[in-house]
């Protein structure tokens, strides 16, 4: 049996589609299933049972000598919430009872990390585990991610592999659920759907042009083939970047969705919101040669290929993966 926690979610629900697309019968699938309009990521899925996320390490207890692996990406992911309590519960406590249950029980375990632990970037952006403890992020989402990391690099008893990867900017199918939080690839089709136009935030640093902050785009299925990998290869434990390796502008993003609709760009640039604007982010980019050099080579779309397959195959039809 597979494990995949948050799998109800975006990236849980695609990795989900990887593991069936290569054979995968026994998945279980752990999430707060309360949502409907995130069930329906899983509506066309065969999966072997649903357990709720606070009845999971009952569940593991009883079952474990049938697990083989757990992908845990269940977390908060909202970066706008700043209720600390929030975070220590559905992030960093629950993530450090999987490691737990992972270590006693000997499975094998990939959970997700996040870009987000970089903060503003001040110490780069490299995945060397000696930066850890040094990064300071700029939210609590960010924080929570960041105190597991730096928890779990402190444990002497591990699972018998693990490998935690931080997520730059994924944008694909099966976010339709997630409201301001969704990608901007989304955001900018439902604007060009309802308004022929596009809004962008206007720049508020001298150094950087409108339009071009820049972010290291990758495509969702770009991400679960690389964990699907991983969970085969087995390389080297430890917690790898997981972007593109090269950063691209908003301003691109939003003519790569014009252009996959086959429209001429029309773009209007709005201030930042002023309760984020002092922890916006103008450039990530994921050195990618750790990763690289454990053998993990999954070749990554252009943010215009990913952009078109998602716009084309998913988003004008509403389309889940």
């Amino acid at each position: 049996m597979i494990v995949v926690t948050g799998a109800a979610g975006f990236v849980g629900s695609c990795l989900i589609s990887r593991l069936e697309k290569a054979g995968v019968k026994d998945i279980v699938a752990v999430d707060d299933f309360s949502r409907d309009d995130k069930n329906l990521n899983l509506k066309a899925k065969n999966l072997a049972v649903l357990i709720d996320r606070l009845h999971f390490f009952h569940w593991l207890d009883e079952n474990h000598q049938r697990v083989d692996f757990i992908f845990h990406l269940g977390a908060r992911t909202d970066t706008t919430e700043f209720d600390v309590r929030v975070f220590d519960e559905l992030n960093l406590n629950y993530t450090k009872e999987v490691w737990r249950k992972c270590t006693v029980y000997s499975i094998p375990l990939i959970y997700a990390s996040s870009a987000a632990t970089y903060g503003g970037g001040e110490l780069g952006y490299s995945d060397d585990h000696d930066l850890i403890e040094k990064l300071k992020p700029l939210n609590p989402y960010g924080e929570s991610k960041n105190e597991f990391d730096k928890w779990m690099l402190k444990q002497t008893l591990i699972p018998p592999f693990w490998a935690g990867f931080k997520f730059f900017n994924v944008y694909g199918p099966n976010e339709y659920h997630k409201g301001r939080m969704a990608s901007v690839v989304m955001h900018s089709f439902n604007q060009i759907r309802d308004t022929g136009r596009v809004k962008l935030f206007r720049s508020h640093r001298p150094d950087y042009a409108d339009g071009m902050q820049l972010r290291d785009f990758i495509y969702v299925e770009d991400v679960v083939e690389v964990l699907y990998e991983m969970s085969l290869k087995r390389p080297q434990s430890g917690i790898y970047n997981l972007g593109t390796g090269k950063a691209r502008a908003f301003l691109h993003l939003a003519k790569a969705v014009f252009a996959s609709l086959d429209l001429e760009p029309v773009i209007d640039f709005v201030d930042t919101p002023a309760d984020i604007r002092d922890k916006y982010q103008y450039f990530t980019e994921a050195p990618m040669e750790k990763l690289r050099n454990v053998g993990i080579l999954v070749p990554f779309r252009s943010l215009e290929e990913g952009v078109k397959e998602y716009v084309k195959k998913y988003l004008k039809a509403g389309g889940y993966c």
